[in-house]
């Protein structure tokens, strides 16, 4: 086993003597049978009263902005609407897992409807999240957040570095891996023919942009028939909001804990070892909001529990997990402890070695100093 260690004061002093990158000693298999059978029950009804609540709470928004249309109410409804709209994505995102319903067909239709309403490409997004949560933790195949390797890294330039490190820039980074991916990947979650889907998922990425389309043509025509500066506050300033806050839930499930990760590459990855990195997160009074997506461990590695089930799951896992399950810290009302993490994660993890089958992160101690003097 070929292992790219962490530097010494990587390892916490809580975990000195548990190494996060050993084989588990137990199989998915015993999680599995851990959680009680009702939580992998998905209700349809259930799950589309979230949908009836979540889209209320945005029209009530929508209508006391018109109605009160003053400088006062707006900076109070950005924040609400933007959040909104991602509780809005998340429930499109069970659609996607299919852990909304059992119907493929409800699926994909309140899964269009949410995500297209966000400017989000429902089918594209869909697989290539599937190909994140069948490969997660893996340095050479996962799709979200993947660690750059040391070459990559180093053939970027460095305002390309250091926009992509430096908070809170990378926050805004999700419409763009829409249409580019990733630096060292390519591929577009619009073009039916991109090297993300394979010859029989066309016709669905086709449906899904032109669903696209005809919503981001619906605000073109509002903007013109309205006023553009209306429907930028309406809907451009917590379109913004929604994807800072996908982009910073995202990456701090996958990074940011006080223990480096690690990451695998070759036969040292498994499924079950890839889940395993994935950090759950507390969020306060956003747990609800968002529905519970900070409860992501269970999650990831099975997706098709529905999300009010999540935290009952979890719990029955944890027993199962051990070390492995690392707990959240526990949230104000708001969660601004997460800010922290965020931060120092940008300004330590970097990239991995080009080499190794369990890496780790590595910091670039240059890269802020090489900016500074360009």
């Amino acid at each position: 086993m070929a292992i790219a260690i962490a530097n010494e004061d990587d390892n916490n002093n809580n975990h000195v003597d548990f190494d996060p990158s050993a084989p588990p000693p137990f199989k998915i298999a015993e999680i599995r049978a851990a959680i009680p059978k009702h939580c992998w029950v998905k209700n349809p009804w259930r799950s589309l009263s979230y949908v009836l609540r979540d889209v209320l709470v945005v029209a009530a928004l929508v209508v006391a902005a018109i109605q009160l249309d003053s400088w006062f109410f707006w900076p109070l409804y950005w924040p609400l609407q933007g959040t909104m709209f991602w509780a809005i994505f998340v429930l499109g995102h069970d659609c996607g897992h299919g852990s909304f319903s059992d119907s493929t067909l409800l699926n994909n239709f309140v899964g269009h409807i949410l995500h297209s309403s966000i400017l989000v490409p429902y089918h594209g997004w869909r697989i290539s999240h599937r190909t994140h949560h069948q490969n997660h933790g893996n340095v050479e195949k996962d799709e979200s957040w993947v660690p750059l390797t040391e070459k990559v890294y180093k053939d970027l330039d460095s305002m390309t570095k250091f926009v992509r490190f430096t908070v809170p820039l990378p926050m805004f980074a999700y419409p763009i891996y829409l249409w580019r991916r990733s630096p060292g990947k390519s591929g577009s979650h619009f073009h039916p023919y991109s090297n993300l889907f394979s010859a029989n998922e066309r016709i669905e990425v086709t449906i899904s942009t032109l669903c696209w389309t005809v919503m981001f043509s619906t605000l073109l025509y509002l903007s013109f028939v309205t006023s553009p500066l209306l429907i930028l506050k309406l809907y451009g300033v917590p379109y913004w909001i929604f994807v800072l806050w996908l982009d910073f839930v995202t990456y701090l499930h996958h990074h940011g804990y006080k223990q480096k990760l690690p990451w695998y590459r070759g036969q040292e990855w498994s499924y079950l070892r890839g889940g395993l990195t994935t950090v759950d997160r507390d969020y306060g009074w956003i747990n609800n909001i968002h529905h519970d997506i900070g409860t992501h461990v269970v999650h990831h590695l099975f997706p098709q529990i529905p999300h009010y089930h999540l935290i009952e799951a979890t719990k029955a896992a944890k027993p199962i997990f051990g070390q492995y399950y690392r707990e959240p810290e526990k949230s104000s009302p708001l969660p601004f402890h997460l800010i922290k993490y965020l931060v120092q994660s940008m300004k330590e993890d970097h990239f991995v070695s080009d080499t190794g089958d369990v890496v780790f992160y590595q910091s670039d101690p240059e890269l802020y100093k090489s900016t500074k003097t360009n």
